[in-house]
């Protein structure tokens, strides 16, 4: 029987992984809850529990190597290293910025860019498939600029200005307080009450969760921006303009951008996480600006990314690893 090949994409939210044959045939799947190394307290654990989801019934003395897809990839080594070892697998994975799985999981170019907005937000420049170039992806206190959590964050900051004055009347008092508190929070009580049990809630939920939980108010934004809210208009056209200016950096548009161009230009541009690939009010705005100057390429399945990576480094140079890589990208996303 021929060898296996895991991938692995571990985000902040799921982890997702495949294990494949040598010729593309994903054989098996696992799902796990996140594996961001920064938000989750254990993410050996859930890298651990995809993984022996994925090779459920399969045979593990066949597994011939493994890439991981994560966030932070020098400081994921070791919680990747060990859920392998858990699972009971030979060897070690190889571990790749969770950007550049994103890339190979849509394209089997080798150049490229990619623009990621989930949770957070980062772009990257894609040179024979590795990562040249990063821009952003800092965090959702320094960066991550049109994430989710950025949005969310920016949700409830226009809905305690609306209430205090600061800021104009918006459906988003509402919507935010009906996210944070419960159906029927606002009432007719949209003043200081409301203000400090939103304040209180939202600073508790942060604590308790971490700040990925601001991403879960991003759909209240983008909602009311697409039936006309100015206000949370506003705020959605102001994370698009972010996500863009990231964009222009990454693949060499920035004039002032010189790494940029040096990393090289041309290839496509990779749309990657759910405020991007999902039909959100952020994705066509970011989509018709960038789509005026770029192949605009829809990220699919970034575990099956990390695998055809994985069939690449086995067979270097070997056309059976590139036709698998176009088989694995062309059964889409689980």
């Amino acid at each position: 029987m021929g060898a296996l090949f895991v991938g692995v994409d571990g985000g902040g939210t799921s982890t997702r992984c495949v294990v494949v044959t040598e010729s593309g045939e994903i054989a098996g799947r696992g799902l796990a809850g996140g594996a961001n190394a920064i938000s989750v307290p254990d993410p050996a654990a859930n890298l651990r529990a995809a993984l022996l989801g994925a090779l459920e019934g399969l045979d593990r003395a066949r597994v011939a190597g493994g890439v991981f897809g994560l966030a932070g990839a020098a400081r994921a080594a070791e919680p990747a290293e060990r859920a392998w070892r858990e699972a009971g697998l030979a060897g070690r994975p190889a571990v790749v910025a969770d950007v550049l799985v994103a890339f190979t999981g849509a394209t089997d170019e080798p150049d490229g860019a990619v623009l990621v907005a989930g949770t957070g937000a980062i772009g990257a420049r894609v040179r024979d498939r590795r990562v040249v170039r990063r821009a952003d992806g800092l965090g959702w206190l320094l960066g991550d600029e049109g994430s989710g959590v950025w949005l969310g964050r920016r949700a409830a900051a226009a809905a305690l200005n609306a209430i205090d004055g600061r800021g104009a009347s918006t459906v988003l008092v509402a919507r935010v307080a009906e996210a944070v508190l419960g159906a029927g929070a606002a009432g007719e009580d949209d003043g200081p009450a409301l203000a400090q049990a939103l304040v209180s809630v939202v600073y508790a939920r942060v604590a308790e969760r971490g700040p990925a939980w601001l991403g879960t108010l991003a759909p209240v934004v983008d909602t009311a921006a697409r039936e006309g809210d100015e206000v949370a208009r506003g705020v959605v056209a102001e994370a698009a303009r972010r996500l863009c200016r990231t964009a222009r950096v990454v693949t060499g548009e920035a004039a002032h951008d010189r790494g940029a161009r040096a990393a090289g230009g041309g290839g496509p541009l990779v749309l990657a996480g759910s405020l991007l690939t999902e039909p959100t009010e952020l994705a066509h705005l970011v989509r018709a600006e960038l789509g005026r100057r770029a192949t605009l390429v829809r990220a699919r399945d970034a575990a099956a990314g990390a695998a055809a990576l994985a069939v690449r480094a086995a067979l270097p140079g070997d056309p059976r690893a590139a036709e698998a890589h176009r088989a694995l990208i062309g059964q889409g996303g689980a």
